[in-house]
Protein backbone atom coordinates (compact mmCIF):
# COMPACT_ATOMS: atom_id res chain seq x y z
CA UNK A 1 0.00 0.00 0.00
CA UNK A 2 1.22 3.62 -0.81
CA UNK A 3 1.96 5.93 1.62
CA UNK A 4 0.55 9.29 0.71
CA UNK A 5 1.03 12.97 1.92
CA UNK A 6 -1.32 16.06 2.77
CA UNK A 7 -1.05 19.27 4.16
CA UNK A 8 -3.64 21.11 5.53
CA UNK A 9 -4.40 24.81 2.96
CA UNK A 10 -6.09 26.30 6.27
CA UNK A 11 -3.55 25.37 9.39
CA UNK A 12 -0.37 23.60 7.49
CA UNK A 13 -0.37 20.43 9.64
CA UNK A 14 1.40 17.98 7.38
CA UNK A 15 0.36 14.25 7.81
CA UNK A 16 1.50 10.48 5.87
CA UNK A 17 -1.34 7.99 5.65
CA UNK A 18 -1.02 4.74 4.14
CA UNK A 19 -3.85 4.01 2.33
CA UNK A 20 -4.85 1.46 -0.85
CA UNK A 21 -5.38 3.18 -3.73
CA UNK A 22 -8.74 2.57 -3.91
CA UNK A 23 -9.28 4.46 -0.91
CA UNK A 24 -10.85 8.01 -0.86
CA UNK A 25 -8.27 11.42 -0.85
CA UNK A 26 -8.89 12.74 3.13
CA UNK A 27 -10.87 15.89 3.34
CA UNK A 28 -10.67 16.87 6.87
CA UNK A 29 -7.45 18.06 8.90
CA UNK A 30 -7.19 16.25 12.19
CA UNK A 31 -5.46 19.57 13.92
CA UNK A 32 -8.18 22.26 12.91
CA UNK A 33 -11.00 20.04 12.09
CA UNK A 34 -11.44 21.89 8.79
CA UNK A 35 -11.78 20.30 5.35
CA UNK A 36 -8.53 21.73 3.46
CA UNK A 37 -6.46 18.77 3.12
CA UNK A 38 -4.99 18.61 -0.62
CA UNK A 39 -2.95 15.35 -1.31
CA UNK A 40 0.67 16.81 -2.17
CA UNK A 41 2.54 15.41 -5.01
CA UNK A 42 5.89 13.21 -3.72
CA UNK A 43 8.01 10.10 -3.93
CA UNK A 44 6.24 7.16 -3.72
CA UNK A 45 6.49 5.52 -0.45
CA UNK A 46 6.20 1.94 0.29
CA UNK A 47 6.60 -1.23 2.77
CA UNK A 48 8.49 -4.14 1.44
CA UNK A 49 7.22 -7.13 3.59
CA UNK A 50 8.71 -11.00 3.39
CA UNK A 51 12.16 -12.23 3.06
CA UNK A 52 12.41 -10.61 -0.29
CA UNK A 53 14.09 -11.81 -2.97
CA UNK A 54 17.56 -11.52 -4.96
CA UNK A 55 18.72 -11.41 -8.72
CA UNK A 56 20.57 -14.78 -8.41
CA UNK A 57 17.04 -16.37 -7.17
CA UNK A 58 16.44 -17.01 -10.87
CA UNK A 59 19.37 -17.17 -12.79
CA UNK A 60 20.21 -20.68 -14.35
CA UNK A 61 23.79 -21.38 -14.18
CA UNK A 62 25.52 -24.17 -15.72
CA UNK A 63 27.57 -25.05 -12.04
CA UNK A 64 23.80 -25.39 -10.69
CA UNK A 65 22.65 -27.84 -12.61
CA UNK A 66 22.74 -31.37 -12.24
CA UNK A 67 25.13 -33.83 -13.84
CA UNK A 68 23.83 -35.87 -16.28
CA UNK A 69 27.05 -38.45 -16.44
CA UNK A 70 26.24 -41.47 -14.95
CA UNK A 71 28.67 -41.78 -12.11
CA UNK A 72 29.61 -45.19 -11.03
CA UNK A 73 29.03 -47.09 -8.12
CA UNK A 74 31.62 -49.27 -6.29
CA UNK A 75 29.69 -52.22 -7.41
CA UNK A 76 29.22 -51.34 -10.99
CA UNK A 77 33.21 -50.56 -10.89
CA UNK A 78 34.00 -53.87 -9.19
CA UNK A 79 32.01 -55.71 -12.77
CA UNK A 80 33.89 -53.86 -14.97
CA UNK A 81 37.05 -54.83 -13.63
CA UNK A 82 36.21 -58.69 -13.69
CA UNK A 83 35.02 -58.65 -16.96
CA UNK A 84 37.94 -56.85 -18.20
CA UNK A 85 40.10 -59.03 -16.49
CA UNK A 86 38.31 -62.04 -18.42
CA UNK A 87 38.72 -60.80 -21.83
CA UNK A 88 42.74 -59.82 -21.25
CA UNK A 89 42.91 -63.57 -20.19
CA UNK A 90 41.27 -64.87 -23.21
CA UNK A 91 43.74 -62.71 -25.52
CA UNK A 92 46.85 -63.55 -23.32
CA UNK A 93 45.63 -67.47 -23.91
Amino acid sequence: MPIYEYQCEKCGHHLEKLQKISDEPLKECPECKKPALVKLVSAAGFKLKGTGWYETDFKNKSSDKPDNKKKETKSEAKTETKSSDKTKASVED
